[in-house]
């Protein structure tokens, strides 16, 4: 049976496994509308506030290096601002009865970025590069490729994934990127691999600013990009306040509410949508002092989540109480009620645990991001009623990823965690066999709920063990799950386009001059 994808598959929850699956042409040359050539001006810069930790799509961890290089690169699928599935790097794919087996039709007379075609030799080596499947050996580089048993070129310009095991969720990870082959290789090191996305990577000056300009070879031309050049450019909170009042920064993505209000008293527009991330204290399973679940649910009880979102975002945002956020659709459940603020709760139960002694502890916060930051403080604040010395210790977001993040040198930290369109993607951080386990945690019975849901192919099966894990962390106090942030973005009033999306992007093909 032929499906539309930009019509029929909404998020994961509508995936069917079955089929091939067409990629109409309104999804091809839908989305960004052209603007007149005649109002055209030549650059915008975008005010980021963290460094790049790369120009390698396939290794690079912060998210907010990914959103970026969204427009340097593409996968085989796009994700598109309503969450549907549209058209890549593949013009169309089946998936065989078992879910096992999916085969892709490469688009025929696509560019890379220094001129060369794009082969189902490129799509091969782009994908097994992930998996660890090379044949020079190396690991893999996402979790989720090492699911794939083989990839084979096929007639017809093809390509033909093997799974070990069916997952219907999978097709939400073939949006990584494709680079040519062997490209990380032979890249320029301030240019980093090539790709075929609407924009072509002038310049990297690392830890201050990445220069773009649009691919004019770009196949698909109804989606080409508007402005011809973008700079994201590194900048702190201050600078960007700055660089906007006096014109020299036109778009400032994640700022606070105050910032908002001051930008907006500035003349510039205010955009707002959801981070679709979950923020939270996170608190490290491997620290002693968190082994305890009734000093967890003391913190749980003793933080104000509806107080942070007042004085940290102005009341918007959304409340959370487990590790998926609403964008997950059917496999989301609201556990925001199992932890209502309760102060003297708080109290009893640390007072049970501890025996009286004082808990303290050190959150340690990437402080390029004044939303966590903020966010910290006012936990802080909080805890301190109920006697607990929570310290703050402001960090680079660089020594974050390598100490915190890599290294599971913290006791706690407030920031957002991200994730493709598959709940596993969520999931996966707190399975104990897994990579990319922030926490340390550790729970058998989570384990199992979470093979099952990943091997299964029946959907509502699915769903309800996506809930059982939700119920699960959230019972277990696994950390303080707070929100799901809103995203505040100041925009120069004479810029229209820009875009929300279900994942981390910033696509900035789609901004254009009034």
């Amino acid at each position: 049976m032929k499906k539309e994808m930009n019509n029929n598959i909404k998020r994961i929850g509508t995936l069917v496994l079955t089929g091939v699956m067409i990629i109409s042409a309104a999804a091809m040359v839908g989305g960004c509308n052209k603007q007149d050539n005649n109002k055209e001006k030549d650059t915008i810069v975008v005010g980021i506030q963290q460094a790049l930790d790369g120009l390698d799509p396939h290794t690079v961890e912060s998210a907010g290096t990914r959103e970026v290089l969204y427009n340097v690169f593409e996968g085989l699928i796009k994700v598109e601002s309503d969450g549907t599935i549209s058209a890549a790097l593949a013009s169309e794919y089946s998936i065989n009865d078992e879910g096992t087996v999916y085969t892709f039709v490469i688009r025929e007379n696509v560019k890379f970025h220094d001129g060369s075609v794009l082969t189902t030799e490129d799509v091969k080596y782009s994908i097994e590069r992930n998996a660890g499947l090379l044949s020079e050996g190396g690991e893999a580089l996402d979790d989720a490729f090492t699911n794939i048993e083989s990839v084979n070129i096929k007639e017809g310009n093809k390509v033909e994934l093997v799974l070990k095991t069916a997952d219907s969720e999978f097709i939400s990870y073939l949006n990584e990127p494709v680079i040519k082959k062997d490209g990380e290789k032979n890249a320029n090191e301030k240019k980093g691999p090539v790709g075929t996305g609407p924009y072509k990577v002038i310049e990297n000056v690392a830890g201050d600013r990445l220069e773009l300009t649009k691919f004019d070879d770009y196949w698909n031309p109804e989606k080409a990009a508007n402005i011809k050049n973008v700079t994201f450019k590194v900048v702190t909170a201050s600078s960007a306040m700055l660089g906007m009042k006096a014109g020299t920064i036109d778009i400032f993505p994640y700022i606070t509410e105050d910032q908002a209000n001051e930008l907006e008293a500035a003349g510039f527009e205010i955009l707002d949508g959801n981070t679709n991330l979950v923020q939270a204290l996170y608190l490290n399973h491997n620290c002693d002092k968190f082994k305890d679940v009734s000093v967890r649910k003391a913190l749980n009880y003793a933080i104000d989540k509806q107080e942070i979102l007042d004085m940290v975002a102005g009341g918007k945002g959304t409340i959370l109480g487990s590790a998926l956020f609403e964008g997950f659709g059917k496999y989301y459940k609201d556990c925001a009620g199992i932890y209502q603020y309760d102060a003297d709760k708080a109290k009893t139960l640390l007072e049970d645990a501890l025996g009286g002694e004082k808990l303290t502890f050190t959150v340690r916060v990437p402080a390029n991001y004044e939303v966590h930051m903020n966010t910290a403080l006012v936990i802080q604040n909080q805890l301190k009623e109920i006697g607990v010395d929570m310290k703050i210790d402001a960090i680079d977001w660089s020594t974050w990823l390598e100490e915190v993040y890599a290294g599971n040198n913290y006791e706690a930290t407030v920031v957002g965690i991200d994730a493709k369109l598959a709940p596993k993607d969520m999931m996966r951080r707190y399975y104990s066999k897994g990579s990319g386990n922030l926490t340390a945690y550790n729970n058998p019975e989570f384990d199992k709920l979470y093979e099952e849901a990943v091997a299964t192919t029946d959907e509502a099966k699915k769903q309800e063990l996506y809930h059982k894990m939700q119920d699960l962390l959230a019972e277990e106090a696994a950390s303080v799950f707070i929100q799901d942030n809103v995203q505040l973005v100041a925009i120069n009033k004479k810029l229209t386009g820009y875009t929300f999306y279900p994942i981390y992007v910033q696509d900035m093909a789609c901004v254009k001059w009034k």
